[in-house]
């Protein structure tokens, strides 16, 4: 069996296509249905945005965006390869690099908390003048939608929104007959950091210390939040709805999966599982302290 949703932020190579679709459709078919799919059937995991910036190709999939004085990875997933086609086309027609772009944030976090993290971006579509009704018009530059498990992670001080892969019967058999590592990045969950302080509810924080039964859990949250390229966060601008106690069913590894994983990437002397290739990012620099 074939899955058409393929895994989340996996780079590929750019394949010729024989027709583009206009940036203003792409808009329409890739963010807005998801916006109204969610309104449709409640609460859902999510994280979409704007960002403008500085565009520039490169051979390979190593194209970045420049924010600021700060460049991000800017790639794209199998089936989003027409939207990076439209603004490739786009910027070679009119000589714009400077582009508003609508994005999945993707945050890679590394063992060590002294690691700082690092942000790229997975192109979704991008706007030459605000589309009033989709996504772009909805929110301002830099701005995002962020839905998920509001927590802390071990391996990041800052408070963490988390974005799980949605439940649907569809993924729930692609992930019966994977194979666990490909099971295991296909639920990988991304973690965005937030600076939000006086939230209704406080984020979960794991205690080895106490008993399963008084552990409690993190809250499901939907919060609208501003990009912050100088820190490399998310920070709280409002509320899009109140703290849920219940979270959306949602797709998770499991520990024997991730198990079986990194053992295998122990036993081909790695360590740790290898990242996506085409996708490198630089060494991790030491954390600033703020």
């Amino acid at each position: 069996m074939t899955f058409p949703d393929p895994i989340p932020n996996e780079p590929t190579e750019v394949i010729p296509t024989t027709q583009v679709e206009s940036d203003s459709e792409l808009l329409t078919t890739n963010t807005q249905e998801q916006i109204n799919s969610a309104k449709d059937s409640g609460p859902l995991f999510q994280a979409v945005g704007i960002v403008i910036g500085i565009v520039k190709f490169a051979d390979e999939n190593k194209s970045t965006l420049t924010i600021g004085q700060r460049e991000y990875p800017l790639f794209y997933a199998p089936r989003k390869q027409r939207a990076f086609e439209a603004l490739k086309k786009e910027i070679e027609a009119t000589g714009e690099y400077n582009q508003r772009l609508v994005v999945y944030p993707k945050v890679i976090h590394f063992p060590r908390r002294e690691q700082t993290h690092q942000i790229a971006f997975q192109l979704v579509g991008f706007d030459k003048g605000r589309e009033e009704e989709a996504i772009s018009g909805e929110l301002q530059d830099l701005e995002f939608k962020i839905s998920g498990l509001w927590q802390f992670i071990p391996v990041c001080p800052t408070p963490c929104i988390s974005v799980f892969r949605n439940f649907t019967r569809e993924r729930l058999d692609y992930i019966k007959q994977a194979e666990p590592a490909k099971k295991v990045k296909f639920m990988k969950a991304s973690h965005l950091p937030v600076l939000w302080r006086d939230g209704p509810v406080r984020p979960f924080r794991f205690n080895p210390k106490a008993e399963k039964e008084q552990q409690g859990h993190p809250a499901f949250v939907s919060i609208k939040a501003k990009f912050l390229p100088h820190r490399d966060v998310f920070g709280f601008v409002e509320q899009l709805g109140e703290p849920l106690e219940t979270a959306p069913k949602f797709l998770k590894a499991s520990k024997q999966d991730k198990a079986i994983v990194q053992s295998a990437a122990k036993a081909r002397g790695r360590g740790v599982p290898s990242r996506q290739e085409g996708n490198k990012l630089p060494t991790p620099k030491p954390r600033k302290k703020l």
